[in-house]
């Protein structure tokens, strides 16, 4: 019986700072394809170093982006990673272990740590992080959502103890454009859904968002990081609803 397949599968966009770490933990699969949306820096070079199958496309939101990446894939197995996301060798070798296993489920979850400006983030909801990545090619897909989309499938998934590492949010600079981009994205789902937002809405999921952080999913123990990260996921829920009024606003 020949040997499973892997494909792993990246989205990227000006992913530079951490591309080449990504591509280097994952080395052993059979295939690397990166699907890359309108990068200006050296993330199209550091792919193809690499070795990896290049494709471009415009944006279409996370889950349409990750699907059209899956579909590019050719191997038996498919493992869809983000660029600033590192299969630890442990976590390798379990995934080499298990594509083999003739009982192995169709899906797997991955134990994903998580950083956040240079600390590992052990509460404030980013632990337990477990993150369906891996399975069986024509066995999952991605839900159409512009942002936070999640991985489709029927079934119990499997659970793998291997970590997989990832540096969210490297500096405060970073943090403020991801919550920008990421709050645009998010209020456009909710447009697109027909939801409303009145004048107080941001400012109570704001408050909603920071005490879910800091005090119920216990933020504090995570020290300035927990802090800082409850302030900026308020900050993200704010102004999704603040754009969000305004795309009504526009559209009546």
């Amino acid at each position: 019986m020949p040997t499973p397949t892997i494909s792993v599968v990246i989205i990227t966009k000006n992913a530079e700072r951490t591309l080449e770490r990504c591509l280097r933990s994952v080395e052993w699969a059979t295939e690397t394809l990166v699907v890359d949306s309108g990068s200006n820096d050296d993330t199209l070079t550091i792919a193809e170093k690499f070795g990896a199958k290049v494709h471009t496309s415009d944006w279409r939101g996370f889950g349409p982006q990750k699907n059209l990446a899956m579909r590019l894939a050719a191997s038996d197995w498919i493992l869809s990673i983000d660029a600033d996301e590192f299969v630890t060798p442990n976590l390798a070798q379990e995934i080499m272990s298990v594509v083999c296993d003739l009982n192995a489920h169709d899906v797997y979850e991955l134990d994903r740590i998580s950083n956040y400006c240079g600390r590992k983030m052990l509460h404030s909801g980013w632990r337990p992080d477990y993150v369906a990545r891996l399975f069986k090619s024509g066995k999952a897909e991605f839900s159409q959502d512009l942002v936070h989309e999640r991985l489709l499938f029927k079934g119990v998934p499997g659970r793998l103890m291997g970590k997989l590492d990832h540096d969210s949010f490297y500096s405060p600079d970073e943090v403020i454009e991801k919550m920008n981009r990421y709050s645009t994205l998010g209020a456009q789902q909710l447009f697109d859904a027909g939801k409303q937002s009145g004048v107080l809405t941001p400012l109570l999921h704001a408050a909603g968002a920071f005490l879910k952080t800091y005090v119920f999913r216990a933020g504090f123990l995570d020290g300035a990081e927990g802090f800082f990260l409850a302030i900026s996921n308020a900050e993200g829920a704010y102004y999704k609803y603040v754009k969000l009024h305004y795309l009504n606003k526009r559209k009546n």
